[in-house]
């Protein structure tokens, strides 16, 4: 079992910076990737950004390249994403999740994930 509490969301004007966390426990953190997917209002969860158990590799959804970036912190079973240049379209519910089947280094399907958070709002004013 693993546990998963995000927080840090909130509310930011466009071009402004937020960084979220999640704060995991129960199983050992630095043996699998983690990832971070969003939801906004009226549309399907998508996902957002995936990082590998070492921290070494990321991956990155075409739209949030560049602004937004994934780390963790496995001596504090917590991972992170720095999200910069915020704009109205990264308003969303932000989920981060844990892929501990051991079957992808860096997962970006939400069925490659077996532990998700209760997720954080982030709203971005124009």
């Amino acid at each position: 079992q693993v546990q998963l509490v995000e927080s840090g969301g909130g509310l930011v004007q466009a071009g402004g910076s937020l960084r979220l966390s999640c704060a995991a426990s129960g199983r050992t953190f630095s043996t699998f990737p983690m990832g971070w997917f969003r939801q906004a209002p009226g549309k399907e969860r998508e996902f957002v950004a995936a990082i590998r158990w070492s921290g070494g590799n990321t991956y990155y959804a075409d739209s949030v390249k560049g602004r937004i970036t994934i780390s963790r912190d496995n001596a504090k079973n917590t991972v992170y994403l720095q999200m910069n240049s915020l704009k109205a379209e990264d308003t969303a519910v932000y989920y981060c999740a844990a892929a501990t089947l051991g079957r992808w280094v860096l997962p970006s399907r939400e069925s490659e994930y077996d532990y998700w958070g209760q997720g954080t709002q982030v709203t971005v004013s124009s």
